[in-house]
């Protein structure tokens, strides 16, 4: 089987219905950002070492799985509903939670960075952000799941605490921002 189907040719895509749209369709450009932070989320999985990381990991590829099924709801034109999102949002906090609670406590903005599974998970909150002014946008003009926007809200939340705990994990400091 191919994977080039030719019809895409003229800049139109098709969603789940069959529906032909422009490729720059918010829609779309909601589905693709989703599709980009995956793999995003994919490569820092890829730099994760062995250690207390491991259950991020773990935690990411759950993550990966419903960042597919977010982007199967919002290819739908009437949007469709993402079961168990409300849940994953509620295990989102206890995870952001537990982890916080080990970290150091700190007050003040970081720059990104540090270990490279960090770095990227830093990228993946970025990314998460830009998916969801892309949903909120779509929101304004389509219907969608409401859960979307609340779980990637956490979801970049949830990143910022991971990628400040992979830092933590191999003894790298986080540094502060120093406001000019």
């Amino acid at each position: 089987m191919s994977i080039y189907t030719r019809t895409g040719d003229k800049g139109k895509t098709s969603l789940f219905d069959g529906t032909r749209v422009l490729k720059t369709h918010i829609r779309v450009e909601s589905y693709g950002t989703i599709d980009e932070l995956n793999s995003v989320v994919g490569v820092a999985i890829s730099h994760i070492k062995k250690g207390k990381s491991v259950k991020v990991k773990r935690e990411l590829e759950k993550i990966q799985h419903d960042l597919l099924d977010i982007g199967s709801g919002l290819a739908m034109p009437e949007g469709m509903p993402v079961l168990g999102l409300i849940d994953r949002i509620k295990e989102f906090e206890e995870l952001i939670d537990e982890i916080m609670n080990v970290l150091p406590k700190i007050d003040q903005f970081i720059l990104s960075g540090g270990t490279q599974t960090a770095s990227f998970l830093h990228l993946a909150r970025t990314v998460a952000r830009r998916a969801e002014r892309k949903i909120i946008e779509l929101s304004q003009k389509e219907k969608i799941d409401e859960s979307i926007v609340k779980y990637i809200n956490r979801l970049s939340d949830l990143f910022y605490a991971m990628a400040r705990y992979a830092n933590f994990d191999e003894n790298i400091k986080d540094v502060i921002w120093k406001k000019k």
